[in-house]
């Protein structure tokens, strides 16, 4: 199982490594004299994009099921009280999901109005 996990891991990495450098080269354009400053640090942003949405997801979605696995429990052992323990996991699941929102507008920041490029003078 460990085997599968890290060959699946390894895979996903080369696979956006690989993507990255793509995309970076074209986004670079073409001249005689090449300056691949810019594909660097696009292909830095890639890379930190494809980073920052994937732990943001995967934290929000941790998050979620621990929330609903306690909620679920609750309701269980007290099906009373299941009007309360769903407003307060309602809103618990919303605030979580605000997490995943913001980790999707930092990235689309560092995508499109991507600050870094304004900084070394390449925008």
């Amino acid at each position: 199982m460990t085997k599968i996990l890290c060959t699946a891991v390894w895979a996903a990495l080369g696979c956006l490594c690989s993507t990255t450098l793509a995309s970076a080269a074209e986004a670079a354009g073409s001249g005689s004299a090449v300056d691949y400053t810019k594909a660097i640090v696009i292909g830095c942003s890639l890379l930190a994009v494809g980073l920052a949405m994937g732990l943001g997801t995967i934290g929000t979605g941790v998050g979620m099921g621990h929330g609903l696995s306690g909620a679920t429990n609750a309701v269980g052992r007290n099906p009373e009280a299941q009007g309360k323990i769903l407003l307060t996991m309602m809103v618990g699941l919303a605030m979580i999901e605000s997490l995943a929102i913001y980790a999707l507008v930092i990235a689309l920041v560092v995508l499109y109005a991507n600050p870094l490029l304004k900084v070394i003078g390449l925008s």
